[in-house]
């Protein structure tokens, strides 16, 4: 298999470098960026058995990444119910949230770091028949390790804007040979197709995003059965997936909407748990009372604001609300998944700044399932009137959820296809 200068080069540097790995492991871990009980797999040490039977790999980067490959999956199990899948990510935040989330035969791990050794004992124990990355999360030598083996390879639910394909252009040389080892290309939209076929991508399609096919959220009922009867009475939004810039907004949204009415009950769930405090401490200076999910806390009357700074319940919290205001999309982050929430027929508002999901607003805002919010003075008034406005309506997402599914057809049957040419 020719590899070209700059692909031996990275080769040679993951094989150097293996001691080093484990160094930054090791540090990443004193820091509490990894799962200490997990971090064998990163290393390559498998913590499940392998099923036995055909197992296909899927790796994506992170929680809603991979929660999106979920419709994939359901989709080839029904065409061939003997596959099992093992789903990798990086993140540390996604294993709790996937255990809850994840289909029928299929398990979690980790992503071993990209070592010829780590990646090799990985491979050896799962033994894919085929392997699936998806989004934005590429490593070389994984890949190069899948081809050497006679793995198929496939990158689905492919999404690169310009300034990622400007990035990868440096190295033009290893992803011209990367990209060229891809059995199968699928882009969210036309323009990823042309940047990763200026990478060294064949025959690119063009399929649309996989999110809008996603299952909803797992949800224990009775929890939510519980909340339900709890809050009777409560006028209930959600901010989902937020940022301090678009706190500065929902804060004076609630604030206002608090004068108006005592029971407005805002749930506020951060992107990251962890600032709780920052946030409660910013609610205190706004004046609005809040109680915290991570503390135990439950609201009571006197409470404006539940912050969720939990992983694994976003589920539960946009069943309980009335509409959801979807973070990231103030200041330079690009937006969150709107789909989880239009999924379950809420209405849905975002900020200006919704790049990494352009396409997807772009359908939603055009057929009136989600509202964007300016960015201006006028940003608080205009999220106070879309959540009156929407505890009196429910989101349609008409045909969207059904295309989406519809489309994934083709994809599957491909898929599929490359296992059964590499048996």
């Amino acid at each position: 298999m020719p590899v070209g200068f700059q692909l031996r080069g990275y080769l040679i540097l993951r094989r150097v470098l293996q001691p080093v790995m484990r160094g930054v492991l090791a540090g990443r871990i004193r820091k509490g960026k990894e799962n200490a009980a997990r971090a064998g797999e990163r290393l390559g040490v498998a913590t499940q058995a392998r099923p036995a039977g055909r197992v296909v790999w899927m790796h994506a980067v992170g929680l809603g990444e991979v929660l999106a490959l979920r419709p994939l999956i359901v989709g080839m199990q029904q065409e061939a119910p003997d596959l099992n899948f093992v789903i990798t990510s990086t993140a540390r935040s996604s294993a709790d949230v996937l255990r809850q989330n994840l289909p029928a035969n299929t398990v979690h791990q980790f992503l071993p770091l990209d070592g010829p050794r780590f990646m090799a004992k990985f491979l050896d124990h799962w033994q894919p028949c085929l392997s699936i990355w998806s989004e934005q999360d590429i490593w070389p030598g994984a890949i190069y390790d899948c081809a050497v083996r006679d793995i198929p390879v496939a990158y689905v639910n492919g999404r690169m804007d310009n300034k990622s394909t400007a990035k990868r252009a440096r190295l033009a040389g290893l992803y011209k040979r990367v990209f060229g080892l891809f059995d199968l290309i699928a882009a969210q939209d036309d323009q990823t197709a042309k940047n990763l076929s200026s990478l060294g991508g064949r025959d690119v399609r063009v399929m649309g995003s996989l999110k809008p096919a996603a299952e909803p959220l797992w949800v224990d009922a009775s929890v939510l059965g519980t909340l339900q009867a709890a809050l009777e009475g409560r006028r209930i939004w959600v901010a989902a997936s937020t940022h301090s810039d678009d706190e500065a907004v929902l804060i004076g949204a609630q604030r206002e909407l608090v004068k108006r009415d005592p029971s407005w009950l805002l749930i506020l769930a951060p992107r990251a748990p962890a600032r709780g405090d920052e946030i409660e401490g910013a609610l205190d200076q706004a004046g609005l009372s809040c109680t915290r999910r991570s503390k135990g806390g439950q609201p009571d009357p006197s409470h404006s604001v539940w912050i969720a700074d939990s992983f694994g319940e976003l589920g539960l919290w946009y069943r309980l609300a009335a509409a959801a205001f979807v973070g990231g999309s103030y200041g330079g982050l690009g937006g969150h998944n709107p789909w989880e929430a239009i999924c379950l027929n809420l209405p849905v508002c975002h900020g200006p700044n919704v790049a990494n999901f352009a396409k997807d607003y772009e359908v939603l805002d055009c057929s009136g399932t989600s509202q964007p919010l300016p960015n201006d003075a006028s940003s608080v008034p205009a999220l106070v009137d879309f959540v009156v406005q929407s505890q009196t309506t429910k989101a349609s997402v008409g045909t969207l959820v059904e295309d989406a599914k519809a489309a994934l057809k083709p994809l599957v049957k491909d898929l599929i296809a490359m296992i059964r040419a590499g048996a």
